[in-house]
């Protein structure tokens, strides 16, 4: 009796969708793609920095990644929902190997040596730019493949891995990134990357080619204009992109890490890493209780409390000089993020038809994977303009701003409930 009921609420009961080969090797795939590119960004805003001495070529490291990523998104949906998955995935992945490469070389002594600052700045824009192209191709191709692997019934438990995938690949990348700095420097790091996406081929190629669901071929702006009106026409997934977009765009505080390690906190290499880490660590707790405690009951109200408890936690970061508070208040961010960013996603995968993945995903990627670079942007000019400390006080108090607008405005978004989601979805099949 005692192993029956050990069966029956049991790890793998409670989460069937690890039972699954092929989501174990998309697991694989997204962790290493997200620690790579983490550990790389990470290393290349503290290299910008400190070459530079300057808070708004922080900003334009964000802005080299968000305009690719903006221009390119929609039309990267088309032919995602037009093409092979896992080719088009294998395809970023050389590309990023590419990337890898140029940055690891630009990185040598004998480079700094024949080039000025300004033309290494320059360059180091120029392949975070591309990189910027390749996200908007790979980020919706990922998408699509999660609905190829997963079964429809397992969307909320496998999105609640997926995300943990992520944020381990966003706790552990900086974090190795700062120790990468301290022990061996700038150069091993970015080399280290290429190394980790290298690797990164096995696991994607033993996921077998998946049918393309869209057969059917339409002119580039019609498919385009489908995949937006879809979302303007969903109002909950409409107002859960819009709180996403804005709360970071306004509350993120990341790109900014570089000048609280230097000028406010006084801490080094390791600490700039780990305060880097610390929204990750967060997250990564949350993630692994939603586990155990998967979100049923309410997601729409949750989401609102946790996007507030999520601005707060900024406000406080903001006004702090002390390194434990800091890194408390950026842990509390990431956890309260976590929540939201599991049920934003489980909306976005619930709503969307199959035959549409691509396309209303890379207007995901539009609305909210690119505010992050935006918000990078915009964390860079507010500091250059009112200082760093009033820059990140000024986005949490915006971000608390939108949460009070959207939770009136969007009532589809604060009543919406996965039971009943599900249900629409079986009578529709």
């Amino acid at each position: 009796m005692n192993q029956e009921k050990t069966k029956i609420s049991g790890f793998f009961y409670k989460n069937p969708s690890l039972k699954i080969k092929e989501f174990q090797a998309f697991l694989t795939t997204r962790f290493g793609l997200i620690f790579a590119l983490n550990m790389q960004s990470t290393i290349l805003y503290y290299w910008v920095y400190h070459i530079t001495n300057d808070k708004l070529s922080l900003g334009f490291v964000g802005l080299a990644e968000v305009i690719p990523a903006i221009g390119c998104s929609l039309f990267a949906g088309h032919f995602v929902d037009q093409s092979e998955k896992r080719k088009m995935i294998v395809t970023c992945l050389a590309g990023y190997l590419i990337i890898a490469v140029c940055l690891g070389f630009l990185a040598l002594p004998v480079t700094h040596q024949n080039l000025s600052v300004t033309t290494i700045v320059c360059l180091i824009y120029f392949f975070v730019f591309l990189g910027g192209i390749l996200r908007s191709f790979f980020s919706p191709s990922m998408f699509s493949l999660f609905g190829l692997v997963v079964p429809r019934e397992h969307y909320a438990n496998a999105t609640s891995w997926s995300s943990m995938s992520w944020q381990m690949g966003a706790v552990l990348g900086p974090l190795v990134a700062g120790f990468g700095i301290a022990w061996f420097g700038i150069p091993t790091g970015l080399f280290g990357v290429l190394g980790i996406q290298l690797l990164l081929f096995f696991p994607i190629l033993s996921i077998t080619v998946k049918p393309i669901l869209k057969k059917v071929k339409e002119p580039i702006l019609e498919s385009v204009a489908d995949g937006l009106r879809f979302v303007v026409k969903t109002p909950a997934l409409l107002g859960a992109l819009s709180l996403d977009m804005f709360s970071v765009l306004f509350g993120g505080a990341v790109a900014l890490l570089p000048v609280y390690q230097k000028e406010i906190l006084h801490v080094n290499e390791m600490g700039f890493g780990i305060l880097r880490a610390a929204p990750g660590m967060g997250a990564l707790i949350t993630l692994g209780l939603l586990a155990f405690l998967p979100l049923k009951t309410y997601p729409g109200r949750k989401l609102f409390v946790c996007v507030t408890g999520f601005a707060l936690s900024i406000i406080v970061f903001g006004i702090s000089k002390n390194f434990y508070l800091s890194f408390s208040m950026l842990l509390l961010s990431g956890m309260f993020d976590a929540v939201s960013v599991v049920i934003r996603s489980t909306i976005l995968q619930l709503v969307t038809p199959d035959d549409m993945r691509g396309r209303v995903s890379a207007v995901n990627t539009m609305f909210v994977s690119s505010s992050n670079e935006l918000g990078d942007f915009e964390s860079g000019v507010m500091a250059n303009w009112l200082g760093t400390v009033r820059a990140v006080v000024v986005g949490g108090c915006l971000t608390l701003g939108v949460v009070v607008f959207t939770f009136f405005k969007a009532p589809q978004l604060r009543d919406f409930s996965f039971e009943d989601k599900d249900k629409d979805n079986k009578k529709t099949v």
